[in-house]
């Protein structure tokens, strides 16, 4: 590629990101970036249109067809790369809807021809070329002195090398052949993949064979492949009817299981191999050392899936996530490498069974059911950012417990055969997608650790779904839930234990609300009816006596279903999301927004309601008695109205903190598990925490409202009420001690939560 190639290439690439991220309405115009010269202006075009059409058919509503593209721009037929074009525009159509041959080769009739001789099952993909003799330690390829190797197979190899020109230490893979993809993942630039600077294309001196050097950053730790080596080595594995490989946990890490100390010994053995020497006072490294081994794989794969959303919000997807594609840095920080370009990486004639991206059965192993799927179908839908949640789940489990939670004895057979003995290639592919389409198998949780926390479980259960809408949907989601699994307090609010009354009390959100809703305001009619009785009913004649129970008989009637009702829908979708989501109902991640954000006012919307009416209760009840023609004693409405004060206060703190702490314990959890949460959320659960103050202060003026209300009564009456009175003051201040603690418990609840959304959330 010419350097004005590069650069035009680029240009348009930067613009298509701004526009992915919403900062232009329209995709940039391929005119624009074109070069004047015949020869380089096509060169430019092909490149820009293959950039284009692949950003395009990734995005309903914008798809463009190579036909389209040839009639603005007529010479584009002459490009040598326009059949490859084409078949791009095949393979990106047919995965939209089943799409016939002959219907579509009938409008490039001039290259009809070589496009079916591409997509034959008699003409498969010839497998990638072998690398020439002499690819090894101590020869200088270009700019490039080959130091250490590093792995690699026949087709290509992986040194450290030294880059003369920039006098720096860099890994060198050396492929056979000119086949380029890495345009667009030399773009990427993250603390968590590995950075890939370029690329180039050179002829083999003695052969004069095509090589091409990808060179990128040199990360010194090794691969997740040596980290599950270091656990085989330190942890005993089962055998006798265990399955094999897998890792005997001897409880935690405190009397004798692996922790984080193990993926740093795994670094300094791979540091060691190499010369390189061990890194001493790291921070992250002490970090590291201080979990527990569950911990230490959450951590690990927080940091992946955050490569993953940057790479998906770079349009960058991975598709071969795998222990070989982590490595790790020398403090023991992970860095995802050799991300593919896409949906084109589906494409059938790089992955089919038959493909080079299929040469590796134990890779398949990694792969999730629509990529294997896709193998084994060229028309079947391009796996998306799911495909890639899956491969991850698969590494974290297989480094939690030592083995992969299915048995695929086919792979094991295919990697011992001899060379053309293995077995059918597209029959190890179905039997593993049939048993992957199983999900889950029971028998594998068995080979979870004991100190698992719950949420990670649960977490790597839902990245192993069979039905990718089911899982998680993107990297950032997947962030936030194992960050969870980080901060004790909040995996333990998300997940509690299954015998804690917390996990219990989710069954039951209807009664338990009518119980912390109900309890108050009941306590609080007991003292309304002793206050009401002795300073007001006891002093009317029978039939006024007769008019109040009336007044109270109808306005109750009234008032009770009227507020029970509106209640209900207040917090119906509280009640009902979390309840059905513990039932296996799925909502929209707009859904959940909404049930989260209406569980965090619930508190607020179910005693602001009885307060209201209590106040209105205290105007409209004397009114409605003097009305009826009713003699009051004096002073009547004011003892009925602080009476009714009273019981409005104790009506909005108690019921407040009660339902709050069931509602941010037991409810918004299961609403926060299911991801799809960010800086709205943040803000909601800050904003709750400062609003409670309010409702303390409320809870704290009950006793002092009762004294006050004693101002209204005189002295020959104050006997009459005393008692109730003392009841208020002294269980107003015990009420305080419990409401205070409560709101203490909330406080940190929240606090937890906080923590638990990832500051970079959507």
């Amino acid at each position: 590629m010419s350097e004005l190639s590069a650069r035009a290439l680029a240009r348009f690439s930067a613009d298509w990101e701004s526009t992915l991220r919403g900062d232009r309405r329209e995709p940039p115009p391929l005119a624009g970036y074109l070069p004047d010269g015949r020869a380089v202006r096509l060169e430019v075009l092909t490149d820009l249109v293959r950039v284009d059409m692949r950003q395009r058919w990734r995005r309903a509503g914008l798809e463009k067809r190579i036909a389209e593209y040839r009639k603005e721009f007529p010479e584009m037929e002459a490009s040598p790369d326009f059949a490859d074009l084409v078949c791009e525009e095949y393979v990106a159509r047919s995965r939209r809807r089943p799409l016939d041959m002959d219907t579509f080769t009938a409008e490039y009739p001039e290259i009809a021809s070589e496009i079916r001789a591409r997509f034959t099952a008699e003409n498969p993909p010839q497998p990638p070329p072998v690398l020439p003799e002499g690819i090894e330690t101590g020869r200088r390829l270009d700019d490039f002195d080959l130091l250490t190797y590093l792995g690699g197979t026949e087709h290509s190899r992986m040194f450290l090398a030294r880059q003369r020109s920039m006098q720096r230490l860099v890994a060198v893979r050396v492929e056979a052949g000119a086949d380029s993809d890495t345009d667009t993942v030399a773009q990427l630039d993250h603390q968590y993949i590995v950075r890939v600077f370029d690329q180039r294309l050179i002829a083999d001196g003695s052969t004069g064979k095509p090589l091409r050097l990808l060179y990128m950053q040199y990360v010194p730790g090794g691969t997740a492949e040596g980290v599950l080596a270091q656990l085989h080595r330190e942890a005993p594995t089962a055998g006798n009817g265990h399955k094999p490989g897998r890792v005997i946990h001897r409880g935690t890490a405190a009397n004798g299981g692996p922790d984080g100390g193990l993926l740093l010994r795994a670094i300094d053995s791979a540091m060691e191999a190499k010369g390189e020497s061990r890194v001493s006072g790291s921070p992250v490294r002490t970090e590291i050392a201080a979990l527990s081994w569950p911990e230490t794989v959450a951590w690990v794969g927080r940091r992946l899936a955050e490569a993953l959303e940057y790479g998906e919000r770079q349009g960058v997807l991975h598709h071969d996530i795998r222990p070989a594609k982590v490595l790790f840095t020398a403090e023991g920080v992970p860095k995802l490498a050799d991300f593919a370009l896409g949906p084109m990486y589906w494409s059938a004639g790089v992955t089919g069974v038959h493909g080079a991206g299929a040469n590796d059965a134990g890779a398949l192993r990694y792969r999730s059911p629509e990529a294997l799927a896709a193998l084994l179908n060229p028309a079947a839908p391009a796996p998306e950012s799911p495909s890639d949640i899956y491969s991850l789940g698969m590494v974290l489990w297989e480094m939690l417990t030592g083995t992969l939670p299915f048995d695929d004895p086919e792979v094991v057979e295919a990697e011992q055969a001899e060379p053309g003995a293995a077995p059918n290639r597209a029959e190890v592919v179905r039997a593993l997608l049939a048993r992957r389409m199983a999900g889950v198998p029971p028998e594998a949780l068995d080979d979870l650790p004991p100190d698992i926390p719950a949420t990670l479980r649960r977490v790597l259960l839902e990245c192993l779904r069979p039905d990718a809408a089911r899982r998680w949907q993107s990297g950032a989601q997947l962030a936030g839930q194992l960050d969870l699994c980080l901060d004790p307090d909040a995996r333990d609010l998300v997940d509690p234990p299954a015998h804690t009354l917390w996990a219990r009390l989710r069954a039951w959100p209807v009664p338990i609300a009518i119980l912390c809703v109900g309890l108050p305001n009941a306590l609080a009619s007991w003292y309304n009816i002793q206050i009401n009785q002795s300073l007001i009913v006891n002093e009317l004649s029978a039939a006024d006596q007769h008019r109040f129970e009336q007044v109270a008989l109808i306005t109750n009637l009234a008032a009770f279903p009227v507020a029970a009702l509106l209640l209900l829908w207040l917090a119906r979708r509280p009640l009902t999301v979390s309840y059905r989501l513990g039932r296996g109902h799925d909502y929209t991640p707009d859904q959940l927004a909404r049930a989260r954000s209406d569980t965090l006012l619930i508190g607020e919307r179910v005693v602001w309601v009885p307060f209201v009416m209590w106040l209105i209760a205290g105007i409209v009840w004397p009114l409605a008695l003097a009305w009826e023609g009713a003699d009051l004693p004096q002073m009547a409405f004011a003892h009925f109205f602080t009476a009714q004060v009273v019981c409005a206060t104790i009506a909005l703190a108690y019921p407040f903190f009660l339902i709050m702490v069931y509602a941010v314990r037991s409810l918004y959890p299961q609403l926060l598990a299911r991801g799809s949460v960010g800086h709205a959320d943040r803000r909601q659960l800050a904003a709750l925490a400062r609003r409670s103050n309010f409702y303390l202060a409320a809870a704290a003026s009950v006793p002092l409202l009762g004294v006050a209300s004693v101002t209204f009564v005189s002295t020959a009456d104050l006997g009459l009420v005393i008692v109730p009175l003392r009841i208020l003051s002294v269980g107003g201040v015990l009420a305080f001690v419990v409401i205070y603690r409560l709101s203490r418990m909330l406080e940190a609840d929240l606090a937890a939560l906080v923590r638990a959304i990832p500051e970079g959330g959507h």
